[in-house]
């Protein structure tokens, strides 16, 4: 799985208009699930993130996780990040897993996130979202599992 994480002060997604998703300081996480991707990748990303130390201690350094601060995740699904921009000009997403298949270990890595214990609210999967949020830092971390 291919996951996009960015630490947030606040963040927000709406669908049609509304408003499906908002939290305050934590974690935007983009995830997409991967051709050959299985439950143990989403169980290695959720384990990683959940402990990754981003968040500012009191002498300013990064030496907090998410769970140590409190923190919420708002989990949205995005497909993009399979983008091959290897050849011409058009991005193609062919490695990205099925649509049925991104969905279901999109579902599991959520699971996985509150297993954690953290606070979690989501996009919609396939959904044309708006996706708004206040990258604190900026601190932004791809990650690959």
């Amino acid at each position: 799985m291919k996951a996009v994480v960015q630490r947030v002060s606040e963040a927000s997604v709406d669908v049609d208009g509304t408003r499906i998703g908002e939290i305050g300081e934590g974690v935007m996480i983009l995830v997409c699930a991967m051709q050959g991707d299985a439950e143990a990748n989403a169980d290695k990303l959720a384990a990683k993130i959940a402990k990754l130390r981003i968040f500012r201690d009191d002498e300013g350094r990064m030496n907090r996780s998410l769970a140590d601060i409190g923190g919420a995740a708002l989990i949205v699904s995005q497909f993009t990040l399979s983008a091959d921009t290897s050849r011409g000009n058009r991005p193609g997403f062919s490695t990205a897993a099925s649509p049925a298949e991104g969905e279901r270990l999109y579902e599991y890595f959520i699971t996985r996130m509150q297993a954690e214990g953290i606070p979690v609210q989501t996009g919609k999967f396939g959904a044309d979202m708006k996706v708004r949020l206040l990258n604190d830092g900026p601190v932004t971390i791809p990650m690959e599992f």
